[in-house]
């Protein structure tokens, strides 16, 4: 192959990323651009301060789960926790007898969704269970103990020190008809998106998460402490989900024990389609953050096409079904390529003449 074309391959490779964030990204350019001329209203300030502030909570969610899939589980409770942590602190502070502050407020419900993420990670870490099978155990037990001994009502009105965050922007921008406002929830979920892969990309312990998903007794050969990464992870999953249950209901400015619980499937979704592979120890913040803009933008599509909701869940539900797909072709693929060099004899020295 000539210099030009190595050079071309090479420049096409890292355009592409590792895991293919360049082509999820030309992915949703070119729905973007397909909304726009279909509805000129989609390419406007308001629609795309719309779509982030709904892709916050799906956001700091996804970015859970991507670490338990580089790991190379599955987790279904992450909902669970975010609406048990959220509701719970809002409970404790209802009536106004204990506004314990925005800050207080944050720190209670991480502190409850880290408990709850010890426990998911203990009972897998210590007896070696399958995270699907357990986390489908721990959601409901979960949400049962929300329900029986935190309460399960409706709140409407949320603390002072909560209410008044839910109207708050970090930008406004007044256009001819109207005004555009962006969330100040929003530097929440970039701070964490930033510090997460950082920790995946610059740290021991992110080093780890990859090398435990990809293979975990050569982990435990190579010296990592598989149990105490496994349980660190899942106290981090826990935490950011409450995170993400606290802005849920700032955002609502309500609280109820009965929602995100059914939103998995989107979350998964778009951790699988942002290039995480679910056979572990493969995955990236910047292919979960576009994977999480991809699905808002096709939900707010369809909203916009007056397409019902339950065609947005199957939509959804398609594109992890082709996800998936790549991702089992593509490994069938490389495992192929993998058998041929193995097999392939070695090329034979010929003697000088």
């Amino acid at each position: 192959m000539s210099a030009p074309q190595s050079s071309a391959t090479s420049w096409a490779r890292r355009l592409r990323g590792a895991n293919n964030e360049g082509v999820l990204a030309l992915i949703l350019l070119l729905v973007v651009v397909g909304m726009s001329i279909a509805n000129p209203v989609f390419l406007t300030l308001p629609t795309a301060f719309s779509i982030a502030r709904d892709a916050i909570v799906p956001l700091i969610l996804a970015l859970g789960v991507l670490l338990i899939i580089i790991l190379g589980g599955i987790d279904v409770s992450f909902a669970a926790i975010a609406v048990f942590a959220g509701y719970a602190t809002v409970r404790l502070m209802e009536g106004g007898t204990l506004d314990l502050g925005l800050v207080a407020a944050f720190a209670v419900a991480i502190v409850i969704g880290g408990c709850l993420g010890a426990i998911n990670g203990w009972v897998i870490a210590r007896f070696r269970l399958p995270t699907l099978i357990v986390t489908l155990g721990t959601q409901g037990i979960f949400k049962g103990a929300l329900l029986t001994y935190v309460g399960g009502k409706y709140i409407a009105n949320l603390p002072e020190s909560l209410a008044g965050v839910g109207t708050a922007n970090v930008l406004e921008v007044s256009l001819e008809n109207g005004q555009a406002n962006l969330h100040v929830m929003v530097i929440p979920a970039v701070v964490l998106a930033v510090v997460l892969a950082w920790v995946l990309r610059r740290t021991m312990f992110g080093r780890s998460i990859y090398a435990i998903g990809g293979d975990i007794e050569a982990a435990r050969r190579a010296g990592i402490r598989v149990v105490r990464v496994q349980v660190w992870v899942f106290v981090i999953v826990g935490a950011m989900a409450a995170t993400a249950g606290m802005i849920y209901m700032i955002l609502g400015r309500s609280a109820s024990p009965h929602e995100l619980v059914g939103t998995e499937l989107d979350i998964i979704a778009a951790v699988v389609l942002g290039g995480a592979s679910i056979f572990g120890g493969r995955g990236s913040v910047l292919g979960t953050v576009l994977g999480v803009l991809l699905v808002q933008v096709i939900n707010n599509s369809l909203i916009l096409a007056g397409v019902p909701s339950a065609w947005q869940r199957a939509a959804v539900g398609a594109l992890l079904v082709v996800g998936v797909g790549i991702q089992a072709i593509a490994a069938r693929r490389a495992s192929q390529v993998r058998r041929v060099q193995e097999v392939a004899p070695e090329p034979k020295e010929v003697a000088a003449v």
